[in-house]
């Protein structure tokens, strides 16, 4: 809250369309330390009076009294992270909640009256059949969840996955099982109506995710908390990670942040990214009125090769990526990035 008044002034009083409580493990806050959080951001910021609220949870903290406690907050979103429905999955990815529990959190939070619910599932490690995998995905599309976000395992350095794997007593990670999975994934998603929106992200018509979206459409936004990160459209900032020194600069009215000033290059090169991550696509009008006609000209030039190979389909100035072009997302988007100019 002291972090908040501090950074009041960040986004330049732009209206606030999302808020969003995301991990750790903001379930363990209670209805009333959530509703103090709120209060203080409606006292800094201007709320759009239908802001889109999110809370990301645990299966195991969404007991009924949680829930109970959540009904009296402007919470108005869940996003559960299940991960997987079957036991021994749960048990591998070291996950605190039981295949049960993550059945159960759904009905829960579909019971006390919220509809705006989105879940998370992994694929492509060892354990995951395809046949699992469809099961995970049906599970969901049979409780009636708008929104599925989808991620691929990935083994980060220095985590124990990554230790296990390189003494062998972890099997590596799959990228023919991740493609695989990916796939079967927008083809079962998109048979039950899904819109496949973003490359990680579905969702129902008329549930798109307002913040999901605000991130891939370059909008500003402000993080609040250790680690955090930030973007007002001109620089990027990160808080510092180590709680100690983060409640300390705090206490001394400090902001514990760094700034990076974003060049030009970088941010031509964050929209490439990010926008043909979307079904919205990349603009080569926008790219021209914001960054100049010829760099409109170069990024038409560059993504022939992908046009020809049909991995990017041009429709007028927009260029998205097809569905095999989504599995090569980071790559085609490298090698339109502009050159930086020293």
């Amino acid at each position: 809250m002291k972090e908040i008044s501090l950074q009041k002034d960040y986004l330049s009083g732009e209206t606030i369309e999302t808020i969003y409580f995301g991990g750790g493990t903001p379930s363990v806050f209670s209805g009333d330390e959530i509703n103090k959080i709120l209060h203080t951001i409606e006292q800094t910021q201007t709320v759009a009076s239908n802001a889109e609220i999110t809370l990301e949870a645990n299966p195991d903290d969404l007991n009924a009294e949680k829930i109970k406690q959540l009904r009296q907050t402007a919470i108005n979103r869940f996003s559960i992270g299940i991960q997987s429905f079957f036991e021994e999955d749960l048990l591998w990815m070291n996950r605190a909640h039981n295949a049960k529990e993550a059945k159960v959190s759904i009905q829960r939070v579909q019971d006390a009256g919220f509809e705006n619910i989105t879940c998370d599932l992994i694929y492509g490690y060892p354990l995951l059949s395809d046949k699992k995998w469809v099961s995970n995905i049906q599970t969901l599309v049979d409780f009636g969840v708008p929104h599925i976000s989808s991620y691929s395992m990935t083994v980060e350095p220095s985590t124990a996955l990554a230790s296990f794997i390189s003494k062998g007593k972890q099997i590596p990670m799959n990228e023919d099982q991740s493609a695989g999975q990916f796939e079967l994934l927008i083809d079962k998603l998109s048979e039950n109506d899904f819109i496949h929106y973003e490359i990680s992200n579905f969702a129902k018509e008329g549930w798109i995710s307002k913040h999901n979206s605000n991130y891939w459409k370059g909008k500003k936004y402000l993080g609040i908390g250790p680690s955090a990160h930030s973007f007002n459209g001109n620089n990027r900032q990160w808080n510092i990670a180590n709680n100690n020194m983060y409640l300390d600069a705090i206490a001394r009215q400090i902001i514990p942040a760094e700034v990076e000033e974003l060049t030009f290059t970088q941010r031509l090169n964050e929209y490439t990214m990010t926008s043909l991550r979307t079904i919205w696509g990349l603009d080569l009008v926008k790219v021209s009125t914001d960054f100049g006609r010829e760099y409109a000209d170069s990024l038409l030039v560059s993504s022939q090769p992908f046009i020809e190979r049909e991995w990017i389909k041009s429709n007028g100035n927009i260029l998205t990526l097809t569905q095999n072009g989504k599995l090569y997302a980071d790559h085609i988007a490298a090698q339109l990035f502009a050159e930086e100019l020293h």
